[in-house]
């Protein structure tokens, strides 16, 4: 994927049942092509599913460099990562993603610049899920409370 030229997927679009896997796949793949743009990989909005999962980005991403595709990266994920995982687990992490807000500090005063920026009229949006997909031009129809 070039990320010079589009954009990764949506962060709350579950590929093997989990949020933000498509999106680090996506980003796994423009950093194996030296093409990530202004994203970045194994960052901190990757690192949590890699820890869900259990293995490193580096390892991550040289394997979806020998895979190549999206059907057998998911195929191997399914298999060696997420089979070893309850519904319950899979549940409770996606819920805890999809709802990451930014902690108060540094990261807060960022995300609020950022959606001033990006969207001066959405005081109610909250996640970060929200406003990377608002900073993507996506729809974001239900704000968080």
């Amino acid at each position: 994927m070039d990320l010079t030229k589009e954009i990764p997927r949506s962060p709350k679009v579950k590929m093997d049942g989990i949020v933000s896997l498509g999106r680090m796949l996506d980003k796994a793949g423009a950093f194996n092509e030296g093409k990530l743009g202004e994203y970045d990989y194994d960052c901190p909005h990757d690192k949590p599913v890699l820890k869900f999962l259990g293995i490193d980005g580096a390892t991550f991403a040289q394997k979806v460099a020998e895979l190549k595709d999206d059907s057998a990266v998911a195929d191997w994920v399914q298999r060696d990562f997420i089979s070893k995982k309850t519904p319950q687990e899979i549940a409770a992490f996606n819920e805890e993603r999809e709802n990451w807000r930014p902690e108060p500090g540094p990261h807060l005063e960022y995300f609020e610049k950022m959606r001033s920026q990006i969207a001066p009229d959405r005081p109610e949006i909250k996640t970060w899920f929200d406003l990377l997909d608002l900073e993507e031009k996506r729809p974001v129809l239900v704000a968080h409370a």
